[in-house]
């Protein structure tokens, strides 16, 4: 019987192409699914479209008669596009989107069927709160949970086959109003750095009432064969091979980077991007990456919450679109040994409502002070929360890759670049406790004629590190493939709100004290760089230099998730998240929680897939090539044929013999750690032990006699296909 691998490489080569409509310009179609305030205005009242687009640029609450004809509007808009059915599209901590839907079909009480969609209906509905992650803030009877409607990111169509359903971005909440959802602390954070921000922009300019976040991230990702996929259990089950040798050819050559884009996959970016435009998302950029059948898109920069939700439904239309080109698509952080893994690159900035970048050097002293006193601000709140943002990118796949050549290292530091390390320099060693008139004229000239020069590429890129300034924006290159972005953001963004409001309250007691505004300015952001400094890298991540020179500093270097989750729950994690109002004492713990759990359960998947393997899939191929090698050697022996003619065959029996048992041997022992973990109460203790007994203790040894097996053993005899199928066949 032939194996599923044989099959799968079989029909490769009987794929037809999947047809792709034909390109038109895009502006054409961007955002016709999308129930825009330009589309609003169509099927709205003035007073409704003024309500809705007060909610989206100011942030107001929308009342609930003004919900009414926006629901309204609404249903007109999507039934006039075929829709029948809505749902509050949510992104609960599961890691993944979610929704349930609910037709505008009704009956009233006579009897005659109608359409109908409301406000109350638009502004929330109720799914089961007990059936999602809550960290123990929801007992499984306490079942009770809100989708409420987010205004700021706009409704729009998913279209799926035939289908067409309605989708309303929406934020989780409890019964008891904790929040049990991604989104929710963005938005949050998103606020209350608006709040510090503006009044520290009204030091330069008092016309700033708004900072947004923006966001602009790149997101990595195989492409592999369906077939081929489907017959690997570990990739459908975790998502990464478990196994597997590396080919003699991988990206040494370095070939497949920005090459030419395989026809096959070509067609499958193109369908995605058709329908990634139809819903508003930006896509800008297409590439073929590092690793074979690695590639990468990245949008136009967007506002933060907005851009959130376009990564989540991007990846949930890249996984359905594959399908129609037989394809499957990976977004593990590591799916494959060897070769390099996969991130979701995160650019982040500031822009003002005057139209500023304010981490873009300006041309007058002034917006050069402005300039610097965000740069700076960034640098030292990452100094101060380097934990925080480490746990905010923590996750079972993501220890794969940090630190793994490939990928920023688990020490959280900040690259700025040559020219923005001297300007640093110049702050820090020239400002001096008091200025006369000439001096403060100098150090703006200064300021002057060293920043406005500063071009948008004036820094290098550094791939090693985790956080670096690229111009007009900062990189927080560590975020993982397959996270949701909200983590990563909730904090950048709250710690930096802290930040310069802690920042606000120095410069205004000294401005109190009777010292002038610019200078104030100064003497906070001098003592910020000196005090900040030892955050700052400019070399190489992945040397062991930097390690030691990092532990020097006294920077933290978390290698693996459980520990570096502790973060979240120390004292000053509390009391910063309590202080800015984004998340309570009960929410940390419930996150932590969760996140934990999350952990154990994907080391749990993953290994018991491995034991699966070993006995369903690797031993038994083995065994049958060492039964091969035991009546080879026994018939040679038995015709009389001298047994040093056949040395050879039996050393490689001894050696299968060897891997076998070490195999069979492990896979035992690593059940007995699982076991023990299991039977462990609390669940930090039980994520430790997960790590550290069973996948540190075990993992990497199974997979080293595994491959040594896909190595020794006949080719037609093994079932799982291998690397150089799964890498190189489309």
């Amino acid at each position: 019987m032939q194996s599923l691998r044989f099959k799968a490489i079989d029909k490769l080569n009987s794929l037809t192409e999947t047809v792709v409509p034909t390109s038109t310009k895009i502006s054409s179609c961007f955002g016709e699914n999308v129930f825009t305030l330009k589309t609003a205005r169509e099927y709205l009242t003035d007073d409704a479209y003024k309500s809705l687009v007060a909610s989206v640029k100011g942030g107001k609450r929308i009342d609930r008669s003004m919900a009414n004809q926006i629901a309204y509007g609404m249903r007109q808009w999507a039934e006039n596009k075929g829709v029948t059915h809505y749902t509050h599209w949510f992104q609960p901590l599961t890691g993944t989107t979610a929704e349930k839907h609910d037709s505008f079909f009704t009956l009233k009480s006579d009897g005659t069927a109608i359409e109908e969609f409301d406000g109350g209906a638009l502004i929330q509905q109720e799914p089961d709160a007990s059936s999602f992650p809550s960290g123990g803030l929801r007992a499984t009877f306490e079942a009770r949970g809100y989708t409420a409607w987010d205004p700021s990111s706009p409704a729009f169509i998913m279209e799926i086959g035939n289908g067409r359903t309605l989708c309303i971005p929406t934020l989780f909440v409890s019964y008891t109003g904790e929040l049990l959802d991604y989104k929710g602390p963005v938005i949050k954070a998103l606020e209350v750095l608006n709040k510090s921000a503006v009044e520290v922009c009204n030091y330069f300019d008092k016309n700033v009432t708004r900072v947004t976040a923006t966001l602009g991230w790149e997101q990595e990702y195989f492409v592999v064969d369906e077939a081929l996929y489907n017959a690997r259990p570990d990739l459908v089950l975790s998502g990464r091979t478990v196994f597997g040798h590396s080919p003699a050819k991988g990206q040494q050559l370095e070939d497949h980077y920005f090459g030419a884009i395989p026809e096959r996959v070509y067609a499958f970016m193109r369908d995605f991007e058709n329908e990634s435009y139809k819903l508003g998302i930006p896509l800008r950029t297409r590439h073929n990456e590092v690793a074979p059948s690695q590639f990468e898109c990245a949008p136009i920069f967007e506002e933060v919450s907005v851009a959130i939700d376009h990564n989540s439904l991007l990846m949930d239309v890249m996984d359905r679109v594959a399908r129609r080109h037989k394809l499957k698509v990976l977004t593990h952080e590591k799916p494959f040994a060897g070769i390099n893994g996969s991130g979701k690159h995160n650019n982040w900035s500031l822009a003002t409502d005057t139209g500023v970048n304010l981490l873009a050097p300006g041309k007058t002293p002034k917006t050069n002070l402005m300039f610097l006193t965000f740069f700076i601000n960034v640098i030292r709140a990452v100094d101060t929360y380097s934990d925080l943002l480490r746990a905010s990118i923590a996750s079972a796949g993501n220890d794969h890759r940090l630190g793994a050549n490939e990928a920023p290292p688990a020490i959280i530091s900040v690259f700025v670049g040559k020219f923005l390390t001297e300007v640093l320099d110049a702050v820090e060693k020239r400002v001096t406790d008091k200025f006369d008139e000439q001096d403060e004229a100098i150090l703006k000239l200064d300021l002057h004629k060293s920043i406005p020069e500063l071009m948008l590429d004036n820094t290098d890129r550094n791939r090693t590190s985790p956080f670096a300034f690229t111009g007009n924006k900062f990189e927080f290159r560590a975020v993982g493939s397959s996270a949701n972005c909200s983590n990563a953001m909730t904090v950048l963004n709250v710690i930096m709100a802290d930040t310069l409001a802690h920042f606000k309250k120095e410069v205004d007691t000294l401005i109190e004290k009777g010292e002038k505004k610019e200078i104030a300015i100064m003497h906070i952001l001098q003592r910020y760089v000196t005090e900040s400094k030892k955050v700052l890298f400019e070399g190489d991540g992945y040397s062991d230099a930097w390690a030691n020179e990092a532990a020097k500093r006294g920077l933290p270097n978390v290698k693996t998730t459980p520990p570096a989750l502790d973060a979240m729950i120390t004292k000053k994690s509390k009391e910063l998240f309590e202080r800015t109002g984004v998340f309570t004492h009960a929410e940390l713990e419930a996150r932590h929680e969760i996140e934990l759990e999350k952990y154990i359960k994907k080391v749990q998947i993953e290994g018991r897939i491995m034991g699966e393997l070993c006995t369903s899939h690797i031993l038994p191929a083995a065994i049958r090539y060492q039964n091969i090698l035991i009546n080879n050697i026994r018939g040679l022996k038995d015709v009389g044929i001298a047994e040093s003619s056949y040395a050879n065959q039996k050393q490689i029996l001894e050696k299968i013999s060897i891997h076998i048992n070490k195999v069979s041997d492990l896979v035992e022992q690593m059940i007995g750690a699982r076991k023990k973990a299991n039977n462990l109460s609390d669940t930090r203790e039980k994520a430790i032990a997960y790590c550290d007994e069973v996948k540190g203790k075990f993992f990497d040894e199974i997979r080293y006699h595994v491959d040594k097996l896909e190595l020794l053993v006949d080719d037609a005899s093994w079932y799982l296909p291998k690397y150089r199928e799964l890498l190189f066949l489309r």
